[in-house]
């Protein structure tokens, strides 16, 4: 099937790539051996990334040592226009070159007031239309704090409904309603997971069996749920391995909350501004949650959070959520810019045409490999599962069958794949076997990951014991950049499974922290 042209580009203001230099300049190995000395054990990015950054631009960062690295994570998804866009910078200078003051609390500024502008004019309409927006500390994890304060307030109810493999923050509140949380008086529903699918059939019917189970546990009055005072969910769980919610899923969701009274809110915070191929990633499924949480990207990559919620919510008394830093000038000048270039240059279109072709290109990979269990993405946020091949005791997952392969890759009258919104894919090997799903690989992952940085690629991990590779790239990356990024990628697979040999692939590491974010 012809793939659809893309939209014009502005021009690229990155920097030649190159995967080595020559570089002087700052120590770098002291650099990094202080930072182990004096900094907390509770740093997670700089094990898995021992690098010292000194300049960057779009999608290109330069090393102390002279090395360039192009960075698919993007500050964990908050660089939506990559490092140091023109727009962003000069939205900056704008602002310290006007003498205005940089930090006002919640006072009303001409600065703030053209951000709520642009922010309002990017919303549902439905919403906007009878919109409140609370700024709240420059963090996504105080915007969740804040979304679950405000539902209990405006419901007098206490309990919240929220997913397996959800990741909303590491404050304790937003800790709670992520999926590897402790017991806490939060109800656990099942996310549909089609490759690991909780009930082990996956599709659209473990997606129906999940609503049916959350509409069953809410209307039986020996439960143990109670009337919660919100449900929280992500339309695309990041930190819990890529794995986007089906359109007519989340439907059912806001079918099941608004015919009982229960507020929806949407965790945008790492999907929004265009990331998934939509402004905001409802905006694929039509639903209009009661309140939205926003933070990364909306700040033009410095630290800006807010929640925007439904007029009726909005019963709570001043002072009730606040925050020394809700009054960032330089991060409002800067969002407001990058908001209205990813608006007026359609980059969400463009993230869902060219996510579109990595994934064709990495479903390729998948079956050369068995070693990548699933494919899966939505837009420019994209996860490939590491599985081991060798173990075909899961534990968890469904046979996979050919029938099923068809429908969510698209296979039957020419479909897009992943045209459900899972965009999900199954190793030939596997699906025509009718093998279950395979466990997971983080040693192989972690291997994969620095062979990446080898070659001079950014990646993440996360899902479940980190063994999905994640790409975030800045939704400006060129055709070029892209096709470099799978280069380097299936390079590192290439060796990081040739290395691997006959040792395990699943081997855990001697203490898998529940999450491997921690970015809120």
């Amino acid at each position: 099937m012809a793939m659809t042209q893309l939209p014009p580009m502005m021009p690229d203001p990155s920097p030649p790539v190159v995967p080595d230099g020559d570089g002087s300049g700052e120590d770098a190995p002291a650099i990094l051996r202080r930072q182990s000395l004096r900094e907390s054990a509770a740093r997670t990015y700089a094990r898995a990334l021992p690098i010292v950054p000194v300049r960057a631009r779009g999608l290109t960062i330069e090393g102390a040592d002279g090395r360039r690295y192009l960075d698919c994570l993007s500050g964990a998804g908050a660089l939506a226009l990559g490092h140091n866009h023109p727009v962003v910078l000069e939205a900056i200078r704008a602002v310290l070159d006007s003498g205005a003051p940089l930090q006002i609390l919640d006072l009303a500024t001409p600065v703030k007031d053209a951000f709520t502008d642009e922010l309002f004019a990017t919303l549902p309409p439905e919403l906007a239309a009878h919109a409140r927006v609370q700024f709240c500390g420059p963090a996504g994890t105080d915007a969740v704090e804040a979304a679950l304060k405000l539902v209990r307030t405006a419901t007098g109810r206490d309990g919240v409904l929220a997913f397996s493999g959800a990741y909303h923050g590491m404050t304790a509140g937003a800790l709670a309603v992520s999926g590897g949380a402790p017991a806490v008086s939060v109800t656990r529903l099942p996310f549909p997971y089609d490759y690991r699918c909780p009930f082990g059939v996956g599709g659209e019917h473990g997606a129906e069996l999940g609503a049916r189970w959350t509409e069953r546990l809410l209307d039986d009055p020996k439960s143990g749920a109670g009337a919660p005072a919100g449900m929280i969910l992500e339309p695309v769980q990041g930190e819990g391995g890529v794995i986007p919610a089906p359109d007519g899923w989340l439907r059912r969701m806001r079918e099941i909350t608004a015919a009982r009274g229960i507020p929806l809110i949407a965790d945008e915070v790492q999907t929004g501004v265009g990331r998934t191929g939509s402004f905001w990633a409802v905006g694929h499924s039509g639903v209009v949650p009661d309140v939205m949480v926003l933070s990364k990207a909306i700040g033009g990559s410095l630290p800006l959070a807010v929640v925007v919620y439904r007029e009726e919510l909005d019963v709570w008394r001043p002072g009730a959520h606040a925050g020394t830093f809700r009054g960032n000038q330089l991060a409002m000048a800067a969002g407001a810019a990058t908001l209205a270039y990813v608006r007026e240059n359609d980059l969400a279109q463009r993230a869902a045409v060219l996510g579109e072709r990595m994934l064709t290109r990495l479903r390729a990979l998948a079956a050369r490999w068995p070693h990548i269990g699933d494919v899966r993405g939505r837009g420019l946020m994209i996860g490939l599962e590491l599985v081991d091949p060798a173990d075909p005791d899961s534990g968890l997952g469904r046979p996979a069958t050919t029938a099923d392969t068809a429908v969510t890759t698209g296979a039957v009258s020419g479909a897009l794949p992943g045209a459900d919104g899972s965009a999900a894919y199954r190793a030939a090997d596997s699906t025509d076997t009718g093998t279950a799903a395979l466990p997971a690989a983080p040693t192989l992952a972690a291997a994969v990951q620095r062979e990446c940085l080898h070659r001079g690629l950014i990646v993440e991990l996360g899902g479940r014991h980190s063994a999905v590779i994640r790409l975030l790239p800045p939704l400006i990356i060129t055709d070029e950049q892209a096709e470099a990024v799978l280069d380097r990628l299936a390079d590192a697979l290439d060796a990081a499974i040739h290395a691997l040999g006959d040792r395990p692939a699943r081997e855990l590491p001697p203490s898998v922290p529940p999450f491997t974010g921690g970015h809120r």
